[in-house]
């Protein structure tokens, strides 16, 4: 920290956001923390002030911020319910190694333990789902705490942080030393470890390649696509990982998922945990495959698993880890029998595929909807999943072509966070598409901040998936139970009605063939605008886990 800032506690954690490259806040108005909009609009450090509907959706919106720019969003969340509403929020953040500062307001000291208004000690509630949760106790800890906290949550494994500030001392004012540009310490991966890893990939003769959010977070996606393409590996993807290699790639086969995760000999799991997405990290073994030796890349050591059995592991710098293991390579594997037999099977994947996309039927079935999406989407649209059945759809068809365009909620699968990450990748890309493909479930959770998008005057296209039900949930309880209850929401709930009545455009689908005409009207408006998808419930996505 240099030269001297006079300002409330507010100028002096603005001031710090700044430095740390913060030019939104997301919030929902609360008196505790007034100061931090008066830094906002008015002091030295301005930014962008965004108000929301729902607490969560301001967290929402900075944990995308995060993905999306690769560092920390910031949510200003005022006292006792507003930061008890944003915690979900903060959790998944906290399992998708999201960038974020949440910073809170927090009852006076002066009247600590009297019972005033929202009291309550709300660090130790987030302790456990953030990497540094703390009360900046006086005015000259607020600037040096938040500039820790902002350097925590960027500093590898990523995650939320959380600082709150007692009233008395966030409306106090001070000259405290101005804030310093941050610093970022990159972590050199063992050398050995690398070279280990070369040898088995040389070795190999069915070598997969799996790339997960880190290797976007981590500014590693030119090292990937250059393993990727140098030694002619195969490669499956997930989270924001979707898109560093490319859609249409000729070692993209994701259309083939199965049979390279089932008969591999070896898989490369990069910047993504060995979780339920990932069979909890055992690959091979089908069709009488053996089990696959498994290595694990993480940009730090605590991420790398303690549960799976590896063959070898490393973890620092993404870039360097990667380029380390390409210059190690003693030989390039030999390849070519093994990627043509999954380019194959993915090209057959997609002419049945071609059959879902175009279906007829009435009700629609939710592919004919990405069918008609796919060709409509720019190569730089931000695509956003906010839902169970409907979206798995769109984890199928929808393949990026290019990295840090899709989001989803993560591992946590925290349902509500569609309208939060639209608003913020509206914010981060005003020159792109946004699309939010929003379960009809979902939709309850958050469609009451279409009104953010309105007043902010931020166009989104939504469409939601309507086929009146929790289809996750009921499918599965048929199964088990022979019958389901709390499944079934109100049939053909009219979504587009609630857009309109909010300010923005809207429709109703019904008929497969006035899907294109409908997303045409959505992309020309200028305007958020919702498509409202009547769908077939019976048309449940074929789910190979589920995730217990």
């Amino acid at each position: 920290m240099s030269p001297d800032l006079e300002g409330h506690g507010g100028d002096h954690a603005a001031a710090v956001a700044r430095a740390h490259g913060v030019e939104t806040m997301f919030t929902l108005s609360g008196a505790h923390v007034f100061p931090l909009y008066d830094a906002a609009v008015k002091g030295a450090a301005r930014m962008r002030l965004i108000d929301v509907r729902h607490e969560q959706t301001a967290v929402f919106a900075a944990e995308a911020t995060g993905k999306l720019l690769r560092h920390p969003g910031l949510a200003v969340l005022t006292a006792g319910p507003g930061v008890t509403n944003g915690v979900s929020a903060v959790t998944q953040a906290y399992f998708a190694g999201s960038p974020l500062v949440v910073l809170g307001g927090r009852a006076p000291n002066a009247r600590w333990g009297t019972g005033s208004l929202q009291e309550l000690d709300q660090p130790p509630l987030l302790s456990t789902v953030t990497k540094l949760s703390e009360t900046a106790r006086t005015l000259n800890r607020v600037g040096p705490l938040v500039d820790e906290a902002f350097g925590t949550a960027r500093a590898s494994h990523r995650g939320p942080a959380f600082v709150d500030v007692p009233m008395d001392e966030l409306f106090g004012r001070a000259t405290l030393p101005s804030p310093s540009p941050p610093t970022v310490v990159r972590l050199e991966p063992d050398s050995e470890a690398q070279a280990e890893i070369a040898a088995l990939l040389a070795g190999a003769q069915r070598p997969l390649l799996v790339l997960g959010t880190d290797v976007w977070a981590d500014h590693a996606e030119e090292a990937a696509l250059r393993l990727v393409d140098e030694v002619g590996i195969p490669v499956i993807t997930n989270g924001m990982g979707r898109g560093v290699v490319p859609g249409g790639h000729l070692l993209l086969v994701t259309k083939a998922r199965g049979t390279a995760v089932g008969t591999c000999d070896l898989a490369i799991v990069v910047g993504t945990p060995l979780d339920f997405r990932l069979g909890y990290g055992r690959f091979g073994g089908r069709d009488g495959a053996p089990a696959a030796r498994v290595v694990h890349v993480a940009d730090s050591p605590g991420q790398v698993s303690a549960h799976a059995e590896l063959a070898a592991s490393v973890s620092g710098d993404l870039t360097a880890c990667l380029d380390g293991i390409l210059s190690a390579l003693p030989s390039r594997p030999d390849t070519d029998a093994w990627v043509r037999g999954l380019r194959e099977e993915a090209t057959a994947a997609a002419q049945r595929d071609a059959t879902l996309l175009a279906a007829d039927t009435d009700p629609i079935h939710p592919a004919r909807i990405y069918g008609e999406l796919l060709p409509r989407l720019a190569d730089d649209s931000v695509v956003i999943g906010d839902g169970g059945d409907f979206v798995s759809f769109a984890g199928k068809f929808v393949e990026p072509k290019r990295p840090g365009q899709w989001l989803d909620p993560g591992p946590y699968g925290c349902l509500g966070a569609g309208l939060g990450a639209a608003v913020a990748a509206r914010v981060a890309r005003p020159a792109s598409q946004v699309v939010l493909l929003l379960g009809d479930g979902a939709a309850g959770l958050s469609l009451m901040d279409l009104d953010t998008l309105v007043r902010h005057e931020l166009p989104v296209v939504i469409v939601v998936g309507n086929n009146s039900a929790w289809g996750l949930e009921k499918g599965p309880m048929q199964l088990l139970y022979g019958y389901d209850v709390a499944a079934d929401l109100a049939p053909g709930t009219r979504y587009d009605l609630v857009a309109t009545a909010l300010g923005a455009g809207g429709e109703l689908v019904t008929d497969p063939r006035e899907l294109g005409p409908a997303l045409d009207r959505a992309f020309a408006s200028g305007v958020p605008y919702l498509v409202n998808v009547l769908t077939d419930v019976t048309a449940a996505y074929p789910r190979g886990t589920t995730g217990i």
